[in-house]
């Protein structure tokens, strides 16, 4: 990736990220996890309590893009597949039936409360997710390009949800949480909305294209052999785990590789350094393992944070981290 490339994506995306922030404040991590999957063309589940300004996030990200739709679909167990991706309506002055599109033709779609949903309309979601089409009476759709999800779960209330499958899980490309925040950035939130919410003042500050040129940008990342060899060991690694029922599939190895991609051009970097793979290590992969019973006990007493970063510091014993002795810089060919 060329210099002027990279300064160009760098503006771009701290451009994007500035502008969330004016109305999510003092999540700016959190909030790069969500614009990593929108350039990797990926989707993001939120496990958070009420109130954490999940909605505000997805709006937010919408209205900073001009030209750009969002959605929300709110789950309830009475949500049927075709509220999500639209059916078709007899016309009866055309005497034929014509498709009425469903919220999932959106670009930031907002899927709030995933698991409270039925698992037939759950699974309405995956071919969207997956590749980004919906096939409704034998015919297929495209949905809009750039497509993110961002579903959420409430971790504390279960009584009539149905848990996501494994298989959908492994759909989302990270999994993150927002939290309280802290007390100043809670005190700025309440002076802001005394005379109406910031985002009804929120301006679009990228475009469609220059989404496109995010994307461009992350693929042009330079990846040393031994980073990219040891991420795929990662991953390996757990499926080793003796506290691992099932590790993380491979499309777990294809994700942990593009975000870092993603966060080397957030981070102004052309090049992915270890410490970026494991930094994504627990948003990217934790949700894709299915973890033995005895573990999960043991979740109970450490705290699911605890119990994290356990999981990959055994991950990293078994795949030890490259050494420093490697030249993660970009060589001068791929600047050409």
């Amino acid at each position: 990736m060329a210099a002027d490339e990279l300064g160009s994506a760098t503006e771009i995306a701290d451009r994007l990220l500035d502008n969330i922030e004016t109305v999510v404040h003092g999540k700016r991590e959190q909030i790069k996890l969500i614009v990593a999957a929108l350039m990797c063309g990926g989707h993001a589940l939120l496990e958070d309590v009420p109130g954490t300004a999940k909605t505000v996030l997805a709006r937010a990200i919408s209205g900073s893009i001009a030209g750009s739709h969002s959605t929300r679909i709110q789950c309830t167990p009475d949500l049927q597949p075709t509220d999500v991706t639209g059916l078709s309506i007899y016309n009866q002055r055309e005497r034929d039936f014509e498709f009425r599109p469903g919220p999932v033709f959106a670009n930031v779609v907002l899927v709030d409360e995933i698991n409270r949903a039925m698992p037939k309309t759950q699974s309405a979601l995956l071919e969207a997710m997956a590749e980004q089409q919906v096939t409704v009476d034998g015919e297929t759709r495209r949905l809009g390009d750039p497509f993110l999800v961002m579903a959420t779960q409430n971790p504390i209330e279960y009584e009539g949800t149905f848990p996501l499958p494994e298989a959908q899980l492994d759909r989302f490309f990270v999994k993150t949480t927002l939290g309280y925040p802290d007390a100043v950035d809670e005190a700025r939130i309440v002076e802001e909305q005394l005379l109406g919410h910031p985002l009804g003042r929120l301006e679009p500050v990228i475009d469609l294209e220059e989404i496109a040129d995010l994307r461009r940008a992350t693929a042009d990342v330079f990846v040393h052999e031994a980073v990219a060899r040891w991420t795929v060991e990662l991953v390996r690694a757990t499926r080793q785990l003796d506290i691992v029922a099932i590790g993380s599939s491979v499309r777990g190895t294809l994700a942990l590789n593009r975000a870092a991609r993603a966060w080397a051009v957030l981070h102004s970097r052309r090049y992915v350094t270890p410490e970026d793979v494991e930094q994504l290590f627990i948003p990217v992969l934790l949700h894709r393992i299915l973890f033995r019973p005895s573990f999960l006990a043991q979740i109970r007493d450490l705290g699911w944070d605890a119990a994290c970063l356990d999981v990959r510091e055994r991950a990293i014993e078994v795949a030890p981290k490259p050494g420093f002795d490697i030249d993660l810089d970009v060589p001068a060919t791929a600047t050409a």
